[in-house]
């Protein structure tokens, strides 16, 4: 089947967490015989920030981002079996979301891909008008990335046909344990970007225990964090490309997750860089959100916080021999439970069968009465 997907960017992770997740889908869809092709915009310099040139696995259509290259590729849609707009491209989405369903043939599976559902559905809420609450009905899927059973309530109650949660995984071949470089060395390291709904959780959970521990060196990477103000044992090393995170994760004692306020209220939302870092087997400390417990285990796997006090007490009291510890288990697990290769196995058995399903109404319908 050939595929048409929507997204913000499968080159770039730059300011485009979900670059690795659309990688480690598409690659496996890809192996299991699927030609798709991935169409990003050239916006927000990710094309100067490339992690990857185009792959052999996917057929990438980079096009300006201005409302006339946006139509052209819309009407690409037509030739696909089975048409993806994802959440957050950052331009035109709006307009992509309708086009590109506008486009798709009659029989096409038709699908909408929520990479940050919780925000998506806020903003539902709030504009009754969004073109979203006319398009839901007719779509075959919500896939989502996260959120669990109060975002498949949340989409279904909206109108969605069928809410899927397709969530984060690991892609062993890129992300694995490495030996660790001194740039990279601290106690706890945090990497993510500064974000209006991240902040706050940021300077309660990493900041704060910064502070109350100054004797220990603390790491952050990401975009945006160059004029915040931290503590003096706080270094910033800017953007962290994919090629790095493996060396990042596997540097220093610990490595922190800090879910968005959106992800943590609504919970069961592993955020990328969750699986990214247990595949390094690092020791992973993160907030405490409902549904960690359907990925790793607490204080066994993964070590969980609800404050920033809590942080720093893991910190202060965790051993190198701990940390290795819990840092294998959690690879352990996540390449048992949590890769890439199971989560397109179930999207593969989805649209093998709503493709099935498709074609058998279709002669029913075509059948002489």
């Amino acid at each position: 089947m050939k595929i048409a997907f929507y997204g913000s960017s499968l080159l770039s992770s730059y300011w485009n967490g979900a670059a690795t997740y659309y990688r480690g889908i598409i690659s496996d869809l890809a192996r299991r015989g699927y030609a798709v092709t991935f169409y990003e915009p050239d916006a927000f310099e990710r094309q100067q920030h490339r992690d990857i040139e185009p792959p052999t696995w996917a057929h990438v259509v980079v096009y300006p981002a201005t409302i006339e290259a946006a139509r052209i590729v819309m009407a690409e849609a037509a030739e696909a079996d089975v048409v993806v707009k994802a959440s957050g491209v950052g331009v035109f989405d709006d307009a992509l979301l309708e086009g590109v369903m506008r486009h798709a043939r009659p029989d096409a599976i038709r699908i909408f891909w929520d990479v940050d559902a919780p925000a998506t559905l806020a903003e539902l809420r709030q504009h009754p008008d969004h073109p979203m609450h006319r398009i839901l009905p007719d779509l075959d899927f919500v896939f989502t990335y996260g959120g669990g059973p109060p975002v498949i309530e949340a989409y279904e109650a909206m109108g969605a046909a069928r809410c899927i949660p397709i969530y984060n995984a690991l892609d062993a071949s890129t992300h694995h344990p490495v030996p660790g470089e001194e740039r990279f060395s601290a106690d706890l390291s945090f990497l993510g970007n500064r974000l209006p709904d991240r902040e706050a959780r940021v300077e309660e959970f990493f900041l704060k225990a910064a502070a109350a521990l100054p004797e220990r060196a603390f790491l952050i990477g990401g975009n945006g964090w160059h004029d915040k103000a931290m503590p003096t044992n706080v270094r910033h090393v800017g953007h962290v490309y994919t090629r790095e995170h493996n060396a990042f994760n596997t540097s220093p004692l610990a490595v922190l997750n800090i879910a968005r306020d959106s992800m943590a209220s609504v919970g069961y939302s592993p955020a990328t860089r969750v699986f990214e870092a247990a595949g390094a087997g690092a020791c992973l400390i993160t907030d405490a959100w409902v549904g960690i417990d359907m990925f790793l285990k607490e204080n066994v796997e993964i070590l969980v916080a609800r404050d920033g006090r809590d942080v720093a007490e893991h910190v202060a009291g965790l051993t190198k021999e701990r940390a290795r510890a819990i840092g294998e288990a959690s690879r352990l697990r996540i390449l048992k439970d949590h890769t890439y290769e199971r989560r397109g196995a179930l999207v593969n058995t989805i649209l093998k069968a709503e493709a099935v399903q498709k074609a058998e109404r279709a002669s029913a319908f075509a059948m002489p009465r």
